[in-house]
């Protein structure tokens, strides 16, 4: 772990722990982010984690720029991840099928695999949150397996159905919401995933650990799902 402190604005610092992206740096990334939240305190006024940063928003009125760095340094000092700051575990029910996850077949196509086993590596693996963005509740999951990996459309949808899951290179997600958006379909959930009257508004946070279950039609009609196909919501 290699730890910087880096000045976004003037109330505002980015502490980068890591360069590169992997599902080990989770569990630091929670830890520094409980310790910074105990170090600020009031004067926190957000802390938003990513796959190697944590964004610190303080309170310009209360610290300066420098003792805010101190704070930093001197929460940081002797970080060590524990059981307490292990995020939580969700398991997404999905209906896998080409009406609403179009590049299946791609999927199967570009990895030489059937589209069940497509559906099978997806789902039998567990994903890391990495990060929350591009839209309320949309949480960046992975790592994909290699073999799944699939660059973003040329072209992106203008519509996506909410719940709809996909890969785009080696992340997944799922749509919170209706919205554009450019990944690779291969099924829709039914949870929601973002709801304004959630602790939290998002279904999932950074640190959270997913893991996606293949369900049938009439499970995901049951679970309160919407098989609209994708075409005819266009």
């Amino acid at each position: 772990m290699k730890l910087r402190v880096e000045v976004v604005a003037l109330d505002c610092l980015m502490v980068r722990l890591f360069d590169e992206i992997a599902e080990a740096n989770m569990p630091w990334m929670l830890a520094a982010s409980e310790s910074l939240r105990a170090a600020f305190g009031e004067h926190l006024i957000d802390l938003v984690p990513s796959y190697t940063t944590l964004m610190v928003h303080y309170d310009l009125t209360a610290l300066s720029p420098t003792q805010a760095q101190e704070l930093i340094a001197q929460a940081l000092i002797d970080l060590s991840p524990n059981a307490r700051t292990r995020g939580k575990c969700h398991v997404l029910p999905v209906w896998y099928d080409l009406s609403v996850g179009p590049e299946l077949s791609l999927l199967a196509q570009r990895s030489g695999l059937a589209v069940d086993e497509v559906i099978r590596r997806h789902s039998e693996r567990e994903y890391q949150v990495f990060a929350l963005g591009f839209a309320p509740g949309f949480a960046f999951m992975g790592l994909v397996e290699e073999v799944l990996a699939a660059p973003r459309l040329s072209t992106p949808r203008k519509k996506v159905a909410a719940g709809s899951v996909g890969i785009a290179e080696r992340q997944t997600a799922a749509y919170p919401v209706v919205s554009p958006g450019g990944w690779n379909l291969i099924g829709r959930t039914p949870a929601k995933l973002f709801d304004r009257n959630r602790d939290g508004y998002s279904l999932m946070q950074p640190g959270d650990t997913v893991r996606f279950e293949a369900v049938g039609h009439a499970e995901f009609i049951n679970l309160g799902g919407d098989d609209t196909p994708l075409e005819a919501q266009a």
